[in-house]
């Protein structure tokens, strides 16, 4: 059984045994990913594989038809976005995610990212570090309106995490889970009163097709002007351009983003003074890699003993 591994390099890191373990189950090829990988590259290294084990890289049906012996593709996380699922269906190739097990540490990060720009916490480290020490003002969250995009695992931690800041809670999405909400003191309401009434945005939502750069100019003029919008979540829900415009324009007061539409950006974005930038690390938790790596092996022993997996994506 040909095993082909391609994590970003840290993750490799936080939980060796993970690759300790797929060595057991059959011949392992480690493919270090956080640069990227030309797609012809990445033709040629499926052509023997079984079992893909892949964080981020573009599963398409290119790569798909280059692999003549692929049977599984597990994603080491919770979003397919980055696999053509519906053509693995056709070909017969099984995909498990791991939905929810990272929603801990992207909630941890996203409430870190709010604070730091609510704060400029990122800009007052360097300056104390270059000698300086000057006052400037900064916003609470304390008190303050959340609003959340997106209810699913993520979004319920945000709204528990909202709760000990004794914030007022607001979610839109199409996920409703109102015995929840009510326990965590959340309401739902529709897309355009979260956009008005939020001081901090946050994007916790899936990738779709019909939610592409559901953050643009029409949404972002929505937004109070001391309104703060952070994305855990990808890139793409986010017109990049726009955001650009609403910042230099100080149309929202400033954005606090982990994921980006081309990753490494390409473009200014994450260098504008209002933005708070990291290299989609939001999930980067020891303790979420090590629940992920222990439910991608598990899943990896069924499937090669015949049995029912876990989180398979229909």
């Amino acid at each position: 059984m040909n095993i082909l591994l391609m994590l970003r390099e840290a993750f490799y890191g936080a939980d060796p045994n993970l690759i300790e373990e797929l060595k057991k189950i059959g011949d392992v090829t480690v493919l270090y990913t956080d640069k990227g990988i030309d797609k012809e590259e990445l033709k040629k290294e499926v052509e023997n594989t079984d079992i893909i084990l892949v964080n981020i890289v573009k599963i398409d049906k290119d790569i798909m038809d280059a692999a003549p012996n692929l049977k599984y593709i597990v994603k080491f996380g919770a979003g397919v976005d980055n696999i053509d699922v519906g053509y693995a269906r056709q070909k017969g190739i099984r995909v498990t995610s791991a939905p929810g097990l990272n929603a801990q540490a992207v909630a941890d990060h996203a409430f870190g990212l709010m604070l730091s720009a609510a704060r400029d916490i990122p800009g007052k480290d360097k300056e104390v570090k270059s000698n300086h020490w000057d006052t400037t003002m900064g916003f609470e969250i304390y008190n303050k309106k959340l609003g959340i995009i997106g209810f699913g695992a993520i979004g319920k931690a945000l709204a528990k995490r909202a709760m000990g800041f004794d914030m007022k809670t607001m979610v839109f999405g199409n996920y409703k889970d109102y015995e929840l909400a009510e326990k965590l003191n959340a309401d739902f309401i529709e897309r355009d009163q979260l956009f008005k009434e939020a001081d901090y945005i946050i994007i916790a939502t899936s990738l779709t097709d019909k939610n592409r750069q559901f953050i643009n100019k029409e949404t972002l003029a929505l937004m109070k002007p001391t309104a703060f919008l952070i994305n855990i979540s990808r890139g793409q829900l986010v017109n990049e351009k726009d955001l650009i415009d609403a910042l230099k324009n100080r149309q929202i007061k400033g954005a606090a983003l982990d994921v980006f539409e081309k990753e490494p950006p390409v473009n200014e974005l994450p260098h504008l003074k209002n933005v708070v930038a990291t290299p989609h690390v939001g999930g980067a938790s020891y303790e979420a890699v090590a629940r992920i790596s222990n439910v991608s092996i598990s899943n990896i022993k069924k499937f090669l003993n015949g049995e029912e997996l876990d989180y398979e994506v229909l």
